[in-house]
C-alpha cells in the first residue's frame, strides 16, 4: 500500500489487467473460478492478467490465456475498459471480445474453468469489477 503524505491516505496499488471475454462456436463463454487462496478466493472471473512492460494489450490477453488455460485465441475488439478502486487494489481492466481456436481449456492457475452461456452467468459469484463486463455484455446483445 503507497501512502500519499499529503493527505495521509493509503493509496492502494494500480494494475493494468487485459481481460479475455472468450466465445466458442457455441456462443458460450468461457469462465474460471480464481483459486481460493487470497481476498477473492473462490470467485469466478474472465481470465486475464497483468500487462507487461512493452506488451500490447492484445499480446498480454494471449500470453495471459496461453499460460493459464493452455489454449489459443483471436483477440477481437474492445469491449469495455473498467476502472475500479477495491479497499487492496486499483485495477484498470481493458476487455476485449475473444474468439476460442484451438486446445481444451485446462485450470492450469485457477481452481476450475466453464463454459456458459451469456444468461447464466447472474448465477456466478463474480469480484464487483466483473459485474460491469457482465452488464456490457447484456447490453451489447441486446442491441
Amino acid at each position: 500500500m503507497i501512502r500519499n503524505f499529503r493527505e495521509n491516505i493509503a493509496v492502494p496499488p494500480h494494475k493494468i489487467i487485459g481481460v479475455a471475454v472468450i466465445w466458442n462456436d457455441q456462443r458460450q463463454i468461457l469462465i474460471d473460478r480464481r483459486l481460493p487462496k487470497g481476498v477473492m478466493g473462490g470467485l469466478w472471473e474472465f481470465p486475464g492478467g497483468k500487462i507487461e512492460p512493452s506488451e500490447t494489450i492484445e499480446e498480454c490477453i494471449k500470453r495471459e490465456i496461453y499460460e493459464e488455460l493452455g489454449i489459443n485465441i483471436d483477440v477481437g475488439e474492445h469491449l469495455i475498459t473498467i476502472d475500479h478502486v477495491y479497499t487492496h487494489l486499483h485495477v484498470t481492466l481493458i476487455v476485449h471480445h475473444c474468439r476460442h481456436i484451438s486446445g481444451v481449456p485446462e485450470p492450469l492457475e485457477c481452481d476450475e474453468v466453464r463454459w456458459v452461456n451469456l444468461d447464466e452467468l447472474e448465477q456466478f459469484s463474480f469480484p464487483e469489477a466483473n459485474i460491469q463486463i457482465i452488464a456490457a455484455l447484456k447490453e451489447a446483445s441486446v442491441t
